[in-house]
């Protein structure tokens, strides 16, 4: 697992507001909101970025992502819609190298996002 704020999450090393986990994925309230459901879903094995992720790491990725969906329709987003998004790298925005979907819902979205 990496060495990461994520990583330390998912070991329970820091406290975080966990709102979904099983076997492969864990998810969590965003300490800095964007929207008024902001939750983020970390694959338990560290992957620094999509861009470092194998075809090894396919079946993981699709648990992420369903997950991700699943918990979209249990908190009754999925009618409305939600975003979802995966910052890579620098210039995508990524700030913590953990692999990670934010989960954006509850209010209209805009494009282009920023």
């Amino acid at each position: 697992m990496g060495d990461t704020i994520f990583g330390k999450i998912v070991r329970r090393e820091i406290p975080a507001d966990i709102v979904y986990e099983d076997d492969d994925v864990l998810a969590f309230r965003d300490l800095n909101p964007q929207a008024p459901v902001h939750v983020l879903f970390v694959p338990k094995r560290a992957i620094a970025t999509l861009d470092a992720a194998t075809a090894a790491d396919a079946e993981l990725l699709g648990k992420l992502l369903l997950a991700t969906a699943a918990y979209a329709r249990q908190e009754g987003l999925a009618e409305q819609g939600y975003r979802t998004v995966i910052n890579c790298n620098e210039h995508g925005g990524q700030t913590v190298f953990h692999l990670h979907v934010h989960l954006l819902g509850g209010r209209q979205m805009h494009w282009p996002p920023g």
